[in-house]
């Protein structure tokens, strides 16, 4: 923690030290890095805006993230900043270039907020940064005249002031009120040690249902073996190539092998499996009761 605060002082007085770039100065290094992808230009207009990068990281340190890792965010997007930045359109760099810088910071304060995904779209990120803030606004204001606020009221106030869907206010006033828990850490002293993870059902098939399954498939392999064989050659030889093959054959191509037309091939295939389904019934009533 200390090398990094000594990393982040290092960083911010180099910052400070590095040269104002007046806007003639500015737009010739724009020009350089755009037109003749001149790296030299390019680092010395960096050089010059990380002071404000850092100064938009450090609004940020409330969120948590640690601040050396907010800076280089910040940096990621002055550098996007300048790679997109077109001097043609009359816009001074540094105004540019604070979109990019906190779009790129607000967008990794998300992702390492929860493990589960905060949100995505413009509304939920504008309800991530601002909500907390309007609503402590909005408290202020009620107090101010004697009115107290419930949750359904407040929620409505904060969808219309921020001018999203209330649902999307519901959902991340869910995620920001909790906080990521490992589902190995202990429920309490008096669990003598039990892991959350002991709570949660084995979603996977237990010992005596498999056992069960397994039965019951022995069983009705040997069913199907006996119906198959209650059959003739050819039928047996048409059945397997149809129905018990990865590539099913056509009627045609049978056809073709037996010295048979494609539709007398189809009775065959129908007749065998009457067959079938006779000797089935015949085995089983479980068998019958399902065929009928």
């Amino acid at each position: 923690m200390a090398l990094d605060t000594t990393r982040d002082m290092s960083l911010s007085r180099t910052a400070m030290k590095a040269e104002l770039l007046d806007a003639e100065t500015e737009l010739r290094l724009a020009y350089a890095w755009r037109d003749e992808r001149d790296e030299a230009a390019l680092h010395r207009l960096i050089t010059a805006y990380m002071r404000l990068a850092i100064s938009m990281a450090a609004k940020f340190k409330r969120y948590g993230a640690p601040m050396n890792d907010l800076i280089q965010e910040a940096g990621l997007g002055l550098m996007k900043a300048a790679d997109k930045f077109d001097p043609d359109r009359g816009v001074r760099f540094s105004t540019y270039a604070v979109w990019w810088i906190k779009a790129s910071i607000q967008d990794y304060v998300m992702r390492n907020w929860s493990m589960v995904r905060t949100g995505s779209t413009s509304s939920q990120k504008s309800l991530f940064f601002n909500m907390r803030r309007v609503q402590a606004r909005l408290e202020r204001e009620a107090a101010a005249v004697g009115e107290t606020l419930d949750k359904h009221q407040m929620r409505r106030m904060i969808a219309t002031e921020i001018g999203v869907p209330l649902h999307d206010v519901e959902m991340m006033e869910g995620r920001l009120s909790g906080s990521d828990y490992s589902l190995n850490a202990t429920q309490s002293v008096e669990d003598e040690g039990r892991e959350w993870i002991d709570t949660l059902e084995d979603e996977g098939a237990q010992a005596a249902e498999t056992v069960e399954h397994d039965l019951d498939n022995d069983q009705l392999r040997q069913w199907l073996l006996v119906a198959l064989h209650s059959l003739n050659e050819r039928e047996r030889f048409i059945v397997t190539e149809r129905k018990l093959k990865d590539q099913a054959r056509t009627l045609e191509s049978l056809g073709q092998e037996l010295g048979l037309s494609k539709e007398r091939v189809r009775q065959l295939e129908a007749a065998a499996f009457q067959k079938m389904r006779k000797s089935l019934e015949g085995q089983s009533r479980e068998v019958h009761s399902f065929l009928a």
